[in-house]
């Protein structure tokens, strides 16, 4: 498969309670920059959309879409998903947001304060459903439990051609480490699980893995 242009997520996003609060997860984003550094390196124009973290590639030719909520990632994702040739949802993208957040800053009153949330437009499901056939879409699934079957539902809802699976019962593995232990699994449910490595070497063993795919 020739790669000319790579669209990348990578990080949290942060969403809205009030001016000065808001939900996020514990991403760092050093998978998905890890994911950039390497396909820049293998010469593919890469565009980063990411969220609300101070790590940033190494790579200068890696072009830096700074956005906040999951909203503003859809957005600039879908501004480009159709001139990529390999779109990867590194993201952890909030699946919930403030269904009202307020312009300003929650006094505290009461001793109990309820808060509506609202689904977020999940990605890659909705680019999933405008994938050609000549595009790579990978995604990742951070599990506790039922890994794979989780792993195999969102393979399918999604559209994706392979999904990145790891588990936060692996000690090194997920967010805030600079190691991962993953499994791929394929369309074609071909399942190959690799040992704990670095990020920068996740990273190369997953760009082989899609390379392959052609």
């Amino acid at each position: 498969m020739s790669v000319r242009k790579v669209l990348i997520t990578a990080g949290p996003t942060r969403e809205p309670i009030d001016p000065v609060r808001y939900i996020s997860n514990f991403s760092t984003g050093k998978m998905g920059i890890a994911l950039a550094d390497e396909y820049a390196r293998r010469g593919a124009e890469v565009i980063l959309v990411k969220g609300p973290t101070q790590m940033k590639p190494d790579n200068r030719t890696v072009k830096i879409i700074d956005v906040t909520t999951a909203s503003e990632m859809y957005e600039v994702c879908s501004q480009y998903f159709d001139e990529s040739d390999v779109i990867i949802f590194a993201a952890a993208v909030a699946d919930y947001t403030p269904k009202y957040p307020a312009n300003t800053k929650i006094k505290k009153k009461e001793d109990d304060f309820m808060l509506e949330l609202i689904k977020t437009k999940d990605i890659a499901y909705e680019l999933g459903k405008r994938k050609k056939a000549n595009q790579v879409n990978v995604g990742f699934a951070l599990e506790t439990d039922n890994e794979m079957e989780n792993a195999l539902s969102k393979l399918e809802k999604k559209n994706l051609d392979l999904i990145v699976l790891n588990s936060l019962q692996d000690p090194g593995a997920g967010f805030q480490h600079d190691t991962n232990k993953v499994t791929i699994v394929d369309k074609s449910r071909n399942v190959v699980k690799f040992d704990l490595k670095s990020k920068a070497e996740v990273a190369e063993d997953i760009i082989n893995y899609i390379q392959k795919l052609s």
